[in-house]
């Protein structure tokens, strides 16, 4: 699978792609949908050398964009249904831990049987650390997937709560402010052209008052607002959500959001010129990120505010023009549940945990390979056990971490094993899809998104 040299990798090219005066021509697209693609992507992730690393993604990058695949903001989307021109659909937003090529081409087969363009690739800023995925290798696997897979068009990569660490912020506010304006950095060179601020973790309700309560979230999410628009590519304004609650604490409410935004508007203003703001605001409804797992390994029920979350969707459009409420932590949800957010108008809701679930729980995943992940999590992991957890609770709660020490060795499973997973994981999000109504979503998008054009560099 490894290039030995760039002549190699040059050579695989032939009579597929040839390339001149720094451009990609396909010469060949359904070869290039193949073996050569999956090639270049795991020369892209795994070699070490770097100058054959960074050819195969600058390759796939060119190819995609010959193809019709291109990153994308989602803003015109969001602001047309802040508008009201567009309703009746919730977008999922999906954080892909492992095997990530395979659960992508997954999401996008589910996609394309629906007819459905309004989908987002994300990854969180804590997931970034423990998958041993950074911004430009998570995007080059979610482009080189949609090419696979033959999908054109706009095509959303997000970074997901790129959040403030509270207690390194006490400590030391410029180095944790400087350290996520690196990775906004990072993320928008990557082709994250959708980024989710979570400053939330900085609300203090120990404060009087709800505008001191939010202070340091408004005014440090205006802050990086204002530092991404810096940073945008030509033509490209990138969608940003902030967020007023975060997961696992207090419900949100519809003071929450007014007192959020009049401070984080006035904020922004203030920063010397007109300067777009969010386009959404995520909320806490009553989910937690992964769900609580019992003490034999399931999860217990989490009753969700969909009254809560239809009335800050409803406040956010009217008052400030935003797409609506987002709802974090909803994968381990009953499935009877989904139907209900586009019912509440809920702008996006966002996925993962369910997903690993089924990675690591199906019948087709190795059994020994599985007892091995979780081996080294007992050993790795130790410490984080709390007293009084069962085997099962720690387990579910750290296995997430056994995606980066083993990435290679999810990525060269036997591929009966990939297929199995990959079409249980189609099914799924297939399901999801027609419950979040998105289906037949493609033209409305391509309507309102204009994905960006510069052409690849190297």
């Amino acid at each position: 699978m490894r290039y030995k040299n760039i002549e190699e990798l040059t050579e695989s090219l032939k009579n597929v792609v040839e390339i001149k005066d720094g451009r990609v021509k396909v010469t060949h697209e359904a070869a290039t949908r193949g073996a050569l693609l999956d090639r270049l992507l795991f020369n892209a992730i795994f070699n070490e050398d770097t100058e054959i690393s960074g050819k195969a993604r600058w390759l796939i990058k060119t190819i995609a964009y010959e193809l019709g695949v291109r990153s994308a903001s989602i803003r015109g989307l969001y602001d047309a249904m802040g508008r009201g021109e567009v309703s009746g659909f919730t977008v999922p937003a999906i954080n892909i831990r492992g095997l990530s090529y395979e659960v992508a081409r997954a999401v996008v087969r589910a996609a394309k049987k629906n007819n459905n363009g309004a989908f987002i690739f994300e990854i969180a800023r804590s997931e970034i650390g423990y998958t041993g995925q950074s911004p430009a290798e998570y995007a080059i696997i979610m482009i080189a997937a949609a090419v696979r897979e033959g999908y054109r068009g706009p095509l959303f990569i997000q970074g997901d709560h790129f959040q403030a660490n509270a207690k390194k912020y006490q400590q030391d506010p410029d180095k944790e402010v400087t350290s996520l304006k690196k990775l906004i950095q990072e993320a928008i060179q990557a082709g994250f052209y959708n980024i989710d601020i979570d400053t939330s973790t900085l609300v203090d309700l120990s404060k009087p008052d709800l505008k001191e309560q939010q202070r340091l979230n408004f005014e440090l999410a205006a802050e990086l607002t204002a530092y991404i628009r810096q940073l945008e590519p030509k033509g490209v304004t990138i969608s940003v959500g902030g967020e007023i609650g975060e997961v696992g604490g207090k419900n949100s409410t519809v003071d929450d959001l007014r007192v959020f935004m009049d401070g984080y508007l006035q904020t922004l203003a203030g920063k010397g010129r007109s300067l777009k703001g969010i386009s959404k605001i995520s909320v806490q409804t009553g989910t937690t990120h992964g769900g609580v797992p019992l003490p034999d390994g399931t999860i217990a029920k989490v009753k969700l505010d969909f009254d809560t979350l239809e009335k800050i969707s409803d406040a956010a459009r009217k008052e400030y023009g935003l797409a609506g409420a987002v709802q974090h932590g909803a994968s381990t949800l009953p499935d009877d549940a989904f139907h209900r957010f586009p019912e509440t108008r809920t702008a996006e809701v966002h996925l993962a945990t369910g997903f690993q679930n089924m990675t690591y729980d199906s019948k087709a995943f190795p059994a020994n390979f599985r007892e091995e992940i979780y081996n080294y999590l007992r050993e790795k992991c130790a410490e984080e056990k709390k007293a009084g957890e069962s085997d099962e609770q720690f387990i579910y709660k750290t296995r997430k971490k056994g995606f980066g020490p083993f990435k290679e060795r999810f990525w060269t499973l036997p591929e009966s094993v990939k297929k199995t997973i990959g079409e249980e994981l189609e099914t799924k999000f297939d399901f999801l899809f027609k419950k979040l109504s998105v289906g037949n979503t493609y033209d409305i998008v391509t309507k309102y998104v204009k994905p960006a054009e510069d052409y690849p560099g190297l």
